[in-house]
């Protein structure tokens, strides 16, 4: 439904052009809102609609919105803008380690955090995706029918599975944007942490101990 012109709450122009002249190649600027979409001003560009959903920066999303305030997801974490606010994003590290050990049998697990929620995953070297079972997603409050379906072959037989994006996954002090992950709704029971996160670090191994280093 579009909402008419008079319904948008936006600043004046002289604010506007306030805001691009501080702004700065880390900050983002909130100069209208309205149900499911928001104006801002990111690094100092001109004022641009984005809806809820949309992905404002590698590492920033716009995850709700309504005319009093706008929630955007900045390093894995809630920021609540209302209008004429400005947040500082700061850049993603490079070069981030975390020192992972191994349990009784010889696994090694992580504690993770998927879009801002704890969960305990399994790492898996033989897994192309990180891989959550069905209930674990919807957890995480991941709607992953909306994502690609697929299929793959489990001790069970062939299942249904969803290919989406995880908006973060961060272990420790690493952390990553937009990765890919496979949703399987049976026979898998533990969350496996596989090369689409594990791919992007130095893996380095010294008896009990996994030191994972973000490479990009």
């Amino acid at each position: 439904m579009r909402l008419p012109v008079k319904k948008l709450k936006l600043l004046s122009t002289v604010y506007l052009l306030g805001c691009v002249a501080v702004a700065h190649a880390t900050d983002i600027g909130v100069v209208g809102l309205f149900p499911g979409k928001a104006i801002l001003v990111v690094d100092g560009a001109p004022p641009k609609t984005y809806n809820v959903g949309s992905n404002i920066a590698s590492d920033v999303k716009l995850i709700d919105a309504d005319r009093e305030s706008a929630t955007v997801m900045i390093n894995g974490k809630r920021k609540l803008l209302t209008m004429g606010q400005t947040v500082h994003r700061s850049a993603p590290s490079s070069g981030s380690s975390v020192v992972l050990k191994a349990g009784d049998r010889g696994h090694f697990t992580a504690p993770a955090m998927i879009n801002g929620v704890s969960i305990n995953m399994l790492v898996d070297t033989g897994a192309s995706l990180i891989a959550l079972p069905a209930a674990d997603a919807v957890r995480l409050g991941i709607n992953y029918r909306q994502g690609r379906p697929g299929s793959a072959s489990t001790a069970g037989g062939v299942v249904p599975t969803y290919l989406v994006k995880l908006d973060t996954v961060k272990i420790g002090d690493v952390e990553l944007y937009q990765v890919e992950a496979s949703i399987i709704e049976q026979g898998l029971s533990t969350p496996l942490l596989g090369m689409s996160f594990l791919n992007r670090m130095e893996m380095r191994r010294e008896g009990d101990q996994m030191t994972l280093t973000k490479r990009y």
